[in-house]
């Protein structure tokens, strides 16, 4: 059995895997805004909340780049005091346990290429859109991490007059049009015209940045999740559409877009860590 822990600069997600299963899942809302002490504080109660004598190791996932060799995470979203932490360190010393580390969209790729819609594909790209956007890529069945995890980091990259983490992920909504993806959702569903404008507005940015994906990666399959995904049916569309654009028809006709349907990708992942 391991457990695995889910950071987020909104909520912590942890549970115990046994045979591909989530066992004894807990989320609850980080303290993110709390001194270093106080998050890894809150982190020590959920582990011994769900800590026995089964366990062999601890996955983690979190929003930052990562040592993979020291374990220390450098910068977390959304924690601001998280700056530089030997998390690894700090986790084995308490609990005794071996202690695995790594980006958290890492995590959810590898649990979709181990247990998911990524079983099939031997490259293959996750996607993960919510709070921010990111990246992990398995390269001939393998996940491809870079230098501190660092690979994927595609929601950085320049795009109109800012990057595309402000046009493909929950920003897109709060700064373009003063509101969240659920609310445009909700209306949507209803046939308001201008929800649904604005989704297909959504879908030709997150269209644009698929054809970065086929550019860079030129994968199998692109597994697109988090949130925002339960609206696939509202953006499918205009995604595609813009990716009709990319020039090269024999790889942009192959490659398939499928939005996520394993519930806990990114717990799943992260305690298979200790066997990529």
């Amino acid at each position: 059995m391991k457990l695995a822990i889910d950071l987020g600069g909104t909520n912590i997600r942890i549970a115990q895997i046994a045979d591909g299963r989530c066992l004894n899942k807990t989320s609850v809302s980080c303290l993110a805004q709390a001194d270093s002490s106080t998050v890894l504080g809150q982190l020590f109660q959920l582990i011994e909340s769900v800590m026995n004598e089964r366990v062999e190791g601890i996955g983690i996932g979190v929003p930052s780049i990562v040592d993979p060799e020291k374990g220390i995470v450098y910068n977390v979203a959304n924690i601001s005091s998280w700056k530089e932490i030997y998390l690894k360190t700090i986790l084995e010393d308490k609990f005794n346990v071996p202690v695995a580390i790594n980006n958290d969209s890492n995590c959810f790729t590898l649990g979709e290429k181990l247990f998911g819609a990524g079983q099939s594909y031997a490259n293959m790209v996750g996607v993960t859109i919510g709070t921010g956007i990111g990246a992990g890529v398995i390269i001939n069945h393998r996940l491809y991490c870079g230098e501190y995890m660092g690979a994927g980091e595609i929601g950085s990259l320049p795009y109109l007059d800012s990057d595309f983490e402000h046009y493909c992920s929950s920003f897109f909504f709060k700064e373009q049009h003063h509101t969240t993806g659920a609310v445009i959702a909700e209306k949507a569903k209803l046939g308001e015209q201008l929800a649904l404008d604005i989704w297909k507005e959504f879908g030709a940015h997150l269209g644009n940045l698929m054809k970065v994906i086929l550019f860079t990666y030129a994968p199998q399959a692109i597994i697109l999740g988090g949130g925002i995904v339960s609206a696939f049916s509202l953006f499918e569309e205009s995604m595609k559409g813009a990716m009709h654009e990319f020039p090269y028809d024999v790889i942009s006709n192959k490659v398939k877009v499928i939005p996520s349907h394993l519930k806990d990708a990114s717990l799943l992942g992260a305690s298979a860590l200790f066997e990529k």
